[in-house]
């Protein structure tokens, strides 16, 4: 008989028949903990960290537990979520729901952490909810109590001020946060981010329906820095040689980059929609280019709660434009700066309509599909 599934399902744990260490691709693993459950409450789950290394994940420090600890959902939204901010100097903050960021933002010189949280929550505060939150800086006491003044899952960070901990502790005062999971992560440079930057500790595993496994290297960029924005420019024989010829901002190009290093963590088909340094709209998982523009442009009107429009704004988008639509679509709606990779037969005649436009395309070094 199926077990029922109740409110004592989600709050305790599902234990499977685990090994408490296991050899994969040659490298051994240790088990970490018996997680809440998997992906579903039905579903067993544990997790595991490589033997004899530092982990930036595998080796995080519990805080403060929920009422039955972390499930698989947990842990991946927390990866995900480190693997936008790991890309930045200045403080991010990224906040993630079922493996995709429902907002993110990065600061600018002298922008508080508060400031940072409330643009990332506040470009889709609806889906917020419930999230996991992760930050590149050590969490204030401000930044905390607003965390708090909402139901969040967990929150994730390399360090918390002193006295930071007693506030995520006050359930009290912060009912609805009772079971909130406040976690330190290890030091983010660790992460995989740059192409040649150096060999990755790990690759990827992907395990399929039948259990075979497809192992694959972390997904990095080549782009470093705004001067690695190259205008596109390409050829064929309907338009001729068409480059790029509306020039971005430089703040356009600071959030081009910003776009791009969160695209990376967008499932595809994903566009990312930006403006001074905040996302407005992400468009994920679509299986066309242009749906994935329409449903980011759809959520900005139907959710966003700042006071900013699409007007001016840029977008990145992890594949190339098939065709003039995508362009278009964007354009008609505020976007005046794209970057996207190359690899369209039709990447010319995309160009040429940028500039009939007046949108500034820039050409990515790689596509960057996350296909999870």
């Amino acid at each position: 008989m199926a077990k029922e599934l109740t409110r004592d399902t989600y709050l305790s744990k599902n234990v499977g028949d685990f090994p408490a260490e296991l050899t994969l691709c040659g490298r051994r693993y240790v088990k970490v903990d018996d997680l809440r459950y998997g992906t579903n409450p039905h579903q067993a789950a544990s997790y595991y960290k490589p033997a004899d290394t530092v982990s930036v994940i595998g080796d995080m420090e519990i805080l403060k537990n929920g009422k039955s600890g972390l499930s698989q959902t947990n842990l991946e939204d927390i990866s995900y979520a480190l693997n936008i901010v790991k890309f930045f100097d200045t403080p991010a903050c990224a906040v993630m729901k079922h493996v995709n960021p429902s907002g993110a933002a990065v600061g600018r010189p002298g922008e508080s952490l508060l400031s940072v949280y409330l643009k990332a929550r506040d470009a889709d505060a609806r889906a917020a909810f419930g999230s996991s939150i992760a930050f590149n800086r050590e969490v204030d006491a401000e930044t905390a109590r607003e965390i708090m003044s909402t139901f969040v899952e967990c929150v994730v960070a390399p360090g918390f001020a002193p006295g930071v901990l007693d506030i995520f502790n006050d359930g009290e005062t912060y009912k609805l946060n009772r079971h909130i999971r406040i976690i330190r992560c290890g030091d983010l440079s660790r992460l995989p981010r740059f192409v040649g930057e150096a060999k990755p500790e790990h690759n990827t595993i992907k395990v399929l329906g039948d259990g075979a496994l497809v192992i694959a290297q972390p997904l990095m960029t080549s782009l470093r820095s705004v001067a690695d924005l190259v205008p596109a420019e390409a050829e064929n024989k309907r338009c001729g040689h068409q480059v790029s010829a509306v020039a971005a901002t430089e703040e356009q190009k600071r959030d081009l980059l910003f776009a791009w290093y969160v695209n990376l963590s967008v499932r595809s088909n994903g566009v990312v929609i930006v403006k001074d340094g905040q996302t407005l709209s992400v468009g994920t998982g679509e299986q066309d280019r242009v749906g994935a523009i329409e449903q980011a442009i759809a959520k900005f009107r139907q959710k966003y709660t700042g006071e900013g429009t699409l007007q001016n704004s840029v977008m990145s988008s992890d594949g190339f434009f098939p065709f003039e639509d995508g362009v278009e679509t964007a354009a008609a709606a505020g976007v005046t700066a794209i970057i996207a990779p190359s690899g369209s037969l039709r990447d010319a005649d995309v160009i040429k309509r940028a500039n009939e436009l007046g949108v500034a395309l820039y050409h990515a070094p790689e596509r960057i599909f996350s296909h999870h």
